[in-house]
């Protein structure tokens, strides 16, 4: 078999570069044109009504700030600890159920699922879990 290589020259490389830069210069200009023709295009009619603050259809009443309890970012930022750890458990079962993989895959879902208890024991102990 004769054998074959393969000879890229500098001017090739720098070549495939230079499409990847012209397609992202179009896409900046295609949005630089469309917020252009947005600015240029639409009717600047202020009225009052249209400077007030809209919240879900409801005139707004009173001062615009509101004190929220930092335990709801708690509960949300425990939330998405457990939605990415229920993704991670997805794939994990898939290979575990191949040949080869199950002792390491065990053990490095062992350990995944044990950092995840150390935190949600730490979140109990300094009673974020607590709903008072």
């Amino acid at each position: 078999m004769p054998e074959t290589t393969v000879d890229v020259t500098a001017a090739d490389y720098f070549h495939s570069y230079s499409v990847v830069g012209l397609l992202a210069l179009i896409g900046v200009l295609f949005v630089a044109v469309a917020f252009g023709a947005g600015r240029l295009l639409r009717p600047v009619v202020p009225t009052p009504e249209k400077l007030l603050t809209y919240e879900c259809g409801v005139d707004p009443v009173g001062e615009g700030w509101a004190h929220t309890q930092v335990r709801y970012y708690v509960y949300a930022f425990l939330y998405v600890i457990f939605a990415v750890d229920s993704i991670f458990l997805f794939p994990w079962a898939t290979v575990f159920a191949t040949a080869g993989y199950g002792a390491t895959t065990l053990v490095e879902m062992f350990l995944f699922l044990g950092f995840l208890a150390v935190g949600l024991l730490y979140a109990y102990k300094k009673g974020v879990l607590t709903w008072a």
